[in-house]
């Protein structure tokens, strides 16, 4: 059997064509040399095909049976535009630059009329045709640069504007070549010419300029919905050279450049039709370097261009190639949704739909293409085999599929089909690792809570190695307690009451003798995985193993609910399902006699009752201000109820935290009790005591930082999500509340207790490890959003306390089925699930965020924006920590999201507390700056022209520097601006600090008059700051050094300031007469040029008109009121 290249699992879409419109351009006598298809165009309802004879045939795309046809003697149809939210209408430009604007009068089965004709481009090329998204207009654009506008008055706007007078045309703009794409959204005209874009907002008449960078040829640009850009404003996207793509905000400004040159060396996907076998290489190709001759959104997510190679599709977002097929001869592309209607040069058609590849299966199945459905599975078998295709494409359809192929002709087909067949799991299985081993003898349900109930069909087994296995974790709940009920009654005997304890009932203090039987029968000098288990003991283990399951899975679920409300309603729902959870928290011999119950059981109550007596205590003293108020009163009564807290859950087993004279002990019962991965973590542990006991010659020194080294990982240790005793609303409040306290005055054991071997004076390990293990052993108690924001604020500089954090919520969210679904999609999914499934203001939402990051880093980031504040920027420095470039992009595209007249304000409430303000400057402008070389010179001094210089994150500067702070502050920032050399930032806060001479010493090093120009110009105020300033000028050094502008060209940079323009500035402010005295004083006269003295002259004049106008305008006004007297 020969091998069938296989495609990737990184492809799931494709297109594919299902049908031939060759037919239809048949019946519409479209597909001779003389008359031809020569312009298309798609709505929800028609698809509209020009002809080079004039026509344009309307075709309604369900069955494609009802037609239109509508006549023009102007031309040839050379664009074509229909309406997009009012199928009845549709625009066509001709071949001698009219604009005809159609009404079908479909709905009212009336007769086609033209609403408007429009010679506005008569003689012209009209190359771009678009409408407006809410009212009935059409943008045109034309071959030298003209957008007009043409707003239609037709009967249904009859009522709405019968008040208004319409202008029927209105020239939009001039741009300066060629039009090469229009288009339009949410008041805003995007404008794509061969040399840049333009932003125009029709409605207010103002525009914007796309880029500082001009381009050459046929590019494209597009809007992308804001509902798809996940933000509150639409995104535009335009096309660069070599297959570049600009992401810019609704306001115009470049956000990032998208490179995709290298991304397409990939080989390209085939297109499945019927008229060809799909081919696959899988040899890649070189990188290609294209330009986009226009950009169209398709579907939800994603830009669809083209060249004369193929069509390539993107997923800008993410930027990513979701594929690109190899369809030559493309003349132009209409689309709807999904559906692309490519136009050939030879005048045919094509009809693709892109699709996931399961459904293409599916759809090729319904139309019973069977050989074509079969190689397309072979091809796509990796996409199929993941679960959510084997949702749509089950494995009876796969079979269905091949008892219709031929043996005789498809026999390689269905070897392959077989080979697809057997690697489809169902879909019950494999789900996750945990359903996925169990075996076929088992079946579950799945309960409200959604814990997953296994029933089990080997219930007459008692060996030791059923009991060892799974299987024993398949019986109902019930069924597996009575189990375990009579097992204990037949090994009591020989082991003791004392060895089924689990690890919530095991106590230091009751009955020694039944520990020193434990002993005997569990000898602690063989290696745990050595040891054999009795059958007790290995129930012990599986029944622990699914009560800690349940256990997660409840405390999970209560946490996504969120208030305690919700909570209660849950358990009073189910409160059977609770009672039994309950019953296996508490301890793991379910049903006793009373006097067992006297010797076995631990002092659970007395010891939470001494918990709830102290707590109490702790609460009504912290109602004292006096030591509320008084930090060393209160951190006092927090030790003293910390202490009691220690004693308490001191006898729970939980990551080799336990007392140091029981730690043998303990680790051997309850080592029965941990699943695999607990093991795993145990005996880790006991291997590094072991080597710490063997090193005990070693000073202590060595000892105290192979202690802090080993704890000190974030990831060591299991979390405790679940409280081991069952613990009242009132007194689990209170305890959250005095675990937040210790967290947040840092008031935490001094002591692990799991290092039993080092010195009492070496168990003082810094702040951040014990607040690691106390996040890890009271996870359970913590309100984890106040949580959250104490350690943002106390643990800035210890990235091992937030990371602790994220491993606990992690440990929570591990068993949501969003957070398990997010494990296999892309970052469309994830942000869709995240969005759909998780509550905003869920304290597990940062979980989910982390997770998605880890995924995709800085692309899941730009994301995060529509989650604030849920997320905040706080939330996601800390999330890259270690990329600050990351965390700086985002809060830049964060406050890009705002309105313009919002973002200082925004910025403003950003800022909690005031001292992120410097880390965000300093952030701001040591990131995507120039080089400190191009700004300052060896002096210290800018270097002319300097300020002119590109930053990244200028704006985010310049907002930064405008928002009100102390004086203290403000000098701090103009330090910083001043070191980077960003002298834009530098000049306004020496306005704002009143250092007016240090801002003008330094507008003279930097040589541009245009910053003394204009209503934002530094222009001296005194006679004192303009002899400064001339003063300046005559001492600075004259050497000529050539300054390139920003674009290199040495004619076209800023114009130099020197005496002559500095003084015009000053005639212009002060009057040639006192400006020439000024000049006189300094000794600056000789210097002036004719120029000056013309200028003088012609400001006198000026000056003296000036004059006699406003004392004829008051002669008049005085007449005026003498005559009303009068």
């Amino acid at each position: 059997m020969t091998s069938v290249p296989v495609i990737p699992d990184t492809y799931s879409h494709v297109l594919a064509e299902f049908e031939s419109l060759d037919p239809l351009l048949t019946a519409l006598r479209l597909d001779s040399s003389r008359l031809k298809c020569a312009s298309v165009a798609a709505s929800r309802k028609w698809l509209a095909l020009g002809s080079t004879g004039g026509g344009l045939h309307l075709v309604q795309k369900d069955g494609w049976k009802q037609r239109l046809f509508l006549s023009h003697r102007e031309g040839a149809i050379s664009q074509i535009a229909c309406c997009s939210h009012d199928d009845d209408f549709v625009a066509v430009a001709t071949s001698q630059g009219l604009v005809i604007v159609w009404e079908l009068n479909h709905e009212r089965r009336g007769k086609p009329e033209r609403v408007h004709v429009s010679s506005e481009h008569k003689g012209r090329k009209v190359t771009a045709l678009c409408w407006d998204t809410a009212v009935l207009r059409v943008f045109v654009g034309d071959h030298v640069g003209k957008v007009s506008a043409i707003k239609l008055n037709t009967l249904k706007q009859a009522k709405a504007a019968a008040t208004f007078v319409m202008f029927p045309v209105q020239t939009i703009t001039t741009v300066d070549s060629c039009v090469v794409q229009l288009d339009y959204s949410d008041g805003r005209l995007l404008v794509s010419s061969l040399t840049r874009s333009f932003l125009c907002d029709t409605e207010r008449e103002k525009f914007w300029r796309i880029g500082s960078k001009e381009r050459d040829g046929e590019y494209g640009a597009c809007f992308f919905p804001a509902k798809c850009a996940g933000g509150q404003q639409p995104m535009i996207y335009c096309a660069r050279p070599g297959s570049r793509m600009w992401e810019v905000n609704f306001d115009g400004e470049v956000l990032s450049t998208h490179q995709f040159k290298k991304l397409l060396s990939l080989p390209p996907l085939p297109v499945i039709t019927a008229r060809a076998e799909p081919q696959y290489d899988h040899a890649g190709g070189c990188s290609q370097s294209l330009a986009f001759p226009k950009l169209l959104h398709l579907s939800e997510h994603c830009v669809l261009t083209w060249t004369e190679k193929g069509i390539y599709i993107f997923i800008p977002q993410n930027v990513q190639v979701l594929l690109w097929s190899e369809v030559k001869d493309i003349q132009d592309v209409a689309v709807y949704k999904n559906e692309l209607f490519c136009l050939h040069f030879n005048g045919k058609i094509s009809h693709l739909s892109l699709l996931s590849v399961e459904r293409c299966v599916e759809r090729l199945l319904r139309r019973g293409l069977w050989d074509l459905a079969a190689r397309t599975c072979c091809l796509f078998q990796n996409s199929l085999i993941t679960s959510r295709a084997r949702k749509t494409l089950t494995a009876d359809k796969l079979e269905h599929l091949k008892s219709q192929l031929d043996l005789a002709i498809c026999s390689e087909l269905i070897s392959h089909l077989d080979e697809l067949i057997l690697k489809f799991e169902p879909l019950d299985s494999a789900c996750s690792s945990r359903r996925s081993s169990i075996s076929s003898h088992e079946s579950f349900s799945i309960l409200d809570s959604g814990i997953y109930r296994i029933i089990s069909s080997r219930r007459g087994s008692q060996s030791d190695e059923d009991s060892c296995s799974l299987h024993s974790q398949t019986f109902s709940e019930d069924e597996r307690l009575k189990e375990f009920a009579s097992h204990q009654e037949e090994e009591q005997p020989e082991q003791g009451c004392g060895a089924s304890r689990n690890k919530d009932s095991v106590s230091h203090s009751p009955v020694p003798s039944e520990m020193d039987k434990t002993e005997a029968f569990l000898p602690f000098n063989i290696p745990l995985p050595f040891r054999s288990p009795s059958p007790l003991m290995s129930l012990q283990a599986v029944k622990e193993s699914v009560s800690s399951f349940v256990r997660k899975t409840t405390e999970k679920i209560g946490t996504l609910h969120g208030s305690p409300e919700l909570k209660e309603t849950f358990e009073s729902k189910d409160a059977e399902q609770a009672h039994e959870e309950e019953a296996r928290a508490d301890a793991c011999p379910v049903e006793e006699d009373p006097e067992e119950k006297k010797i076995s059981q631990p002092p659970e109550e007395s010891r939470l009752e001494e918990l709830t007596a102290v707590t109490a205590e702790a609460m009504t003293k912290l109602l004292d201000p006096l030591v509320l108020f008084e930090p060393k009163s209160l951190r006092m009564v927090l030790r003293e109820w910390l202490s009691q807290l220690e004693k308490t859950f001191a006898m729970e087993d939980f990551a080799g935290i336990s007392s140091t004279s029981d730690l043998p002990v303990n680790s051997s019962v309850d080592v029965h009790c941990l699943s695999e991965s607990e093991k795993r973590v145990l005996d880790e542990d006991s291997g590094e005591e072991t080597r710490v006991s063997s090193g005990a010659e070693e000073t202590s020194g060595q000892i105290a930082r192979e202690s802090v080294s080993g704890l000190g990982e974030p990831s060591s240790g299991i979390f405790r999500v679940c409280p081991p005793y069952t613990i009242a609303n009132s007194l689990q409040k209170d305890l959250a509340e005095l675990a937040a306290l210790c967290l947040e005055l840092n008031v935490l054991p001094s002591a692990v207790e799991s290092s039993g071997h080092v010195d009492g004076a070496l168990q003082q390990l810094p702040p951040e490890i014990l607040a690691c293990h106390f996040l890890k052993k009271y996870f359970f108690l913590l309100d984890l959003k106040r949580a959250k924001e104490s350690i943002k604020i106390s643990y800035t500089n210890s990235p091992y306390v937030w990371d602790t954090l994220i491993e606990g919520l992690k440990e929570m969210a591990s068993c949501n089925p969003a957070y398990v679904e997010m494990e296999k999609g892309d970052l469309s999914t994830g942000l869709q699930l995240l969005d759909a499934l998780v509550p905003s203001d869920s304290p597990l939402l940062i979980a989910f965020a982390t997770r998605l990051y880890d995924r995709f880093g800085e692309s899941a980031l730009r994301a995060f924006i529509k989650f604030h504040p849920s997320i905040s920027p706080s939330d996601i420095a800390q999330l890259c920590a270690h990329h600050p470039a990351q965390f700086l992009a985002y809060l830049d595209s964060l406050v890009k999201s705002r309105p313009e007249d919002q973002r200082p304000s925004f910025l403003e409430f950003l800022l909690q507390p005031e001292s992120l303000r410097l880390d965000w400057l300093l952030l701001a402008v040591s990131h995507d700056a120039p080089p400190s070389t191009s700004t300052v010179d060896d002096e210290g001094h800018p270097r002319p022209h300097s300020h002119l210089l590109s930053w990244g994150y200028s704006q985010l500067v310049l907002l930064l520097i405008k928002l009100p702070a102390d004086f203290t502050t403000k000098e701090k920032m103009a330090d910083i601006c001043r070191s980077y050399g960003f002298w834009p930032g530098y000049l306004t806060l020496c306005l704002e600090l009143e250092r007016r001479r240090e801002a003008f010493a330094n507008i003279v090093y930097l040589n541009d008059i245009s910053l003394m120009e204009g209503d934002n110009g530094w222009i001296p105020e005194t006679l004192e700051e303009w002899k400064l300033l001339l003063h300046l000028l005559q001492n600075k050094n004259a050497r000529p050094v050539p300054q390139e502008s920003l674009n290199g060209s040495l004619s076209d940079g800023p114009a130099p300031l020197n005496v002559e323009s500095v003084a015009l500035l000053l005639a212009k402010a002060m009057g040639p007469d006192r400006a020439w005295s000024l000049l006189q004083e300094c000794g600056l006269a000789p210097e002036l040029s004719e120029k000056f003295t013309r200028t003088c002259d012609i400001l006198r004049i000026a000056e003296r008109r000036q004059r006699a106008l406003i004392q004829g305008m008051l002669e008049k006004c005085d007449r005026f009121l003498w005559s009303q007297q009068a």
